[in-house]
């Protein structure tokens, strides 16, 4: 790719181009790096790389293992959303198996999967996310917008009890804001509701495929529901914190809807199974896929193309791209139909060999050991690099397009939104939310949306208990189903990971393992540029983002590129080191646990 970038391209001002680095904005599964070159005559990024510096190999080391260990294993590959790889995986073990787990044991998992959404997006958005929205960072880069902020009334503050966006802000100063304590102590209950169910966290004690090892009793979900409804008193503070503060956002900086905007092209893989229909068998999963509380779906520039498992999973196709591998073309097949009799393609997991090539890093060339994972659209002919949105906004849109979600009164889609009732809790009343379908695909949109799934998770988890002491009121507490290891197999399992998109495909052959490969979020957010040059999500979102920061190149610290790439949720981000071109170098630390220095 060239690194000149010509005049007319820019407009009739000469541009001030400087190549700045992020690198590695740290993650607990590998270490992302965006490399810009930033316009500061025009405010605006020109050009952006994003980058993957570690290979992990899960899907090398899984072959030869036992079926059954799938899940142990996978959860590993992160410390902070294990519990989605194993309830993927035990989704995948599930179809492969041909077992149905008994219906208490579908509302366990349910609770825990609930509780995870609730612990991590509560952390994420109001100790990490909410660094970038803080008093001290907004002092440093936005001095202009924190005095608007000390003179702009909360238009929700009888909600939240913060009078100024400026006492807002204040709240979330790291380790001295109340918001962001108050948010720490949340996030240990809702932990303490995960593991109730799953039995540890991150990496779950009592997660099988066929169902799950816990004791369904009466104490165990009054314990969950206890700590459940604190949450939801909780929420009706925080979903009116952050629309006031987001809106603020839009109304200060005028044309800030713009940073980490991209075309709308979502994917969300559902979550939540209900029991009453699933029955794993992919033949079925069209059916039981839609009957999911949280519905999957692609949506392409505004509108819902499927709703449909069967057809997100013949649609996927992993490309090398700028990646370190080797093409696996000449690769033996491993799955040439589905059970359905439908053609699957060589680059589908299914059929993926990984051949791993290190080398230089070269943005001309080769630069991450990220694929790029496309779905391929019939209708268009076109591979899409579809985004997840941090997970809520992609999980919400297609929910609310679909019109298929009705959660006992607790949460309903309309074709247009998703309506949340919080019930009465100990110190406020029942309070009514709606996520409406937004204007764009951004940054500040791809945070709100975080904010109101915590509501949404608290509501159907209020579903979940409710239908789980039904069973043991009904003596129905059997939470295992046998099962044997078949000598020929496939499976695949769909959910949500938290940050979105996650997908297991298993292929066994003489009762071991042959083939197994995880996709979760990562790859279909941080991939590189594919072989059509297409870049990915996070490089599209920040290639074009305006530059608000008021800051110039010598003091520079890159809070709209943050905020568009945080807004991905690409795990907990805690250290950032900037490399400014021609040998100038800076190094600024932004630490969660050690807040933001002056």
């Amino acid at each position: 790719m060239s690194t000149e970038i010509k005049r007319t391209d820019l407009g009739k001002v000469p541009p001030q181009l400087v190549e700045m680095s992020w690198d590695p904005i740290t993650r607990i599964v590998g270490s992302l790096g965006i490399y810009t070159k930033i316009d500061f005559k025009q405010r605006r990024v020109v050009e952006c790389h994003s980058t993957s510096s570690i290979f992990r190999g899960y899907s090398l080391f899984m072959q030869g293992k036992d079926p059954r260990d799938a899940h142990f294993i996978t959860s590993r590959i992160c410390g902070i959303c294990g519990d989605n790889h194993a309830t993927c995986a035990v989704y995948a073990q599930n179809m492969a198996f041909g077992v149905v787990p008994p219906p208490i044991g579908e509302w366990i998992l349910n609770l825990g999967e609930a509780a995870e959404y609730m612990f991590d997006h509560c952390l994420y958005q109001d100790n990490l996310v909410g660094v970038d929205f803080c008093e001290q960072m907004v002092k440093e880069t936005n001095p202009g917008v924190l005095a608007k902020a000390e003179h702009t009334e909360a238009p929700h503050s009888h909600l939240h009890g913060y009078r100024t966006i400026a006492d807002i802000m204040r709240s979330l100063n790291p380790f001295s804001g109340e918001f962001y304590r108050e948010s720490l102590q949340m996030s240990r209950l809702t932990r303490e509701k995960f593991c109730l169910m799953e039995g540890r966290h991150v990496h779950p004690s009592t997660l099988y495929p066929g169902g799950v090892g816990t004791v369904a009793t009466v104490q165990v979900f009054t314990d969950y529901l206890v700590r459940l409804m604190k949450y939801v008193e909780f929420m009706k503070k925080v979903v009116p914190l952050h629309d006031d503060l987001f809106d603020f956002f839009y109304e200060a900086l005028p044309g800030y809807e713009q940073v980490g905007q991209r075309q709308v092209l979502l994917g969300c893989w559902g979550s939540f199974q209900d029991p009453n229909v699933c029955d794993y068998d992919y033949r079925n999963m069209e059916r039981w896929g839609e009957a999911m509380f949280v519905t999957p779906g692609i949506v392409i520039d505004g509108k819902l193309r499927t709703t449909s498992l069967i057809d997100i999973n013949l649609g996927m196709r992993i490309l090398l791209g700028s990646s370190f591998y080797e093409d696996w073309q000449d690769q033996p097949m491993f799955v040439d139909k589905d059970p359905l009799g439908n053609p699957i393609d060589r680059r589908h997991p299914w059929n993926q060999t990984t051949l791993p090539r290190p080398q230089k890093r070269d943005f001309q060339g080769n630069y991450s050991w990220v694929m790029s994972p496309r779905w391929y659209d019939e209708r268009s002919g076109k591979y899409l690099a579809l985004d997840t949105g941090g997970g809520p906004i992609a999980r919400l849109w297609t929910t609310a397009l679909a019109g298929l979600v009705d959660i006992g009164g607790y949460v309903q889609a309309t074709g247009h939104s998703v309506k949340i009732k919080l019930p009465k809790t100990a110190l406020k009343p029942a309070m009514d939310l709606e996520w409406h379908i937004p204007r764009w695909s951004n940054a500040l949109e791809r945070d709100r949306a975080r904010t109101y799934f915590q509501a949404y998770a608290a509501a159907a988890a209020l579903y979940f208990v409710e239908k789980a002491l039904e069973e043991v009121r009904a003596g129905r507490t059997k939470t295992w189903s046998d099962f044997k290891v078949p000598q020929e197999a496939i499976g695949c399992g769909f959910h949500e990971a938290v940050r979105g998109v996650l997908s297991h495909h298993v292929v066994i052959r003489d009762g071991k393992i042959a083939n197994y490969h995880p996709y979760p979020p990562t790859p279909w957010n941080a991939n590189p540029r594919d072989i059509y040059g297409t870049p990915g999500p996070y490089e599209d979102a920040v290639q074009n983002t305006p530059i608000f920061e008021e800051n110039g190149p010598d003091n520079f610290k890159g809070i709209d590129i943050m905020r568009a790439v945080r807004s991905f949720d690409p795990c907990l981000p805690c250290g950032v080191h900037m490399y400014l071109g021609k040998g100038k170098e800076l190094q600024i630390v932004h630490s969660p646990t050690f807040g933001v220095q002056p």
